[in-house]
């Protein structure tokens, strides 16, 4: 007799609309895309899909560039566990720019594993862009 397997897939990874914790739906994906710029309260991540998975628990990462925290410490990165919900299940695992932005800068790695196995990973580069370009042109003018 066969056993199942689970599979894991990212099914998006970019920026997503504002997200609330508190609500069932996932966030919606605006762009695909691993560059981030350097906004405040931009939301970035992926959403993974687990099927045949049902109770086993996952063990998701944040390691963020060096930031330094209240102290001047650097932050230690964000990590937790969760438990897959039902057999075809949605996770967002993401984060957002706080101020002050100028030290979110850098790459951002997020993992999501399985008893040690690396189920998926993405790696987001948040960065500055430049004040004079065609996009800041635009994005003054509301496009």
């Amino acid at each position: 007799m066969s056993k199942l397997r689970s599979c894991f897939a990212i099914t998006s990874f970019g920026i997503y609309k504002h997200w609330d914790e508190n609500d069932k739906a996932l966030p919606k994906i605006k762009t695909f895309t691993t560059d981030i710029p350097a906004e405040l309260d931009i939301e970035f991540g992926f959403i993974i899909n687990c099927k045949k998975a049902k109770g086993k628990k996952l063990t998701y990462c944040i390691y963020h560039p060096d930031i330094p925290d209240e102290s001047g410490r650097i932050m230690a990165p964000f990590s937790g566990d969760v438990y897959v919900a039902n057999n075809d299940w949605d996770f967002y695992l993401g984060d957002t720019i706080w101020p002050p932005r100028d030290n979110k800068v850098g790459d951002w790695r997020m993992t999501i594993e399985l008893a040690g196995e690396v189920l998926a990973e993405k790696t987001f580069s948040v960065l500055v862009e430049h004040g004079d370009g065609e996009i800041q042109f635009w994005k003054h003018r509301g496009y």
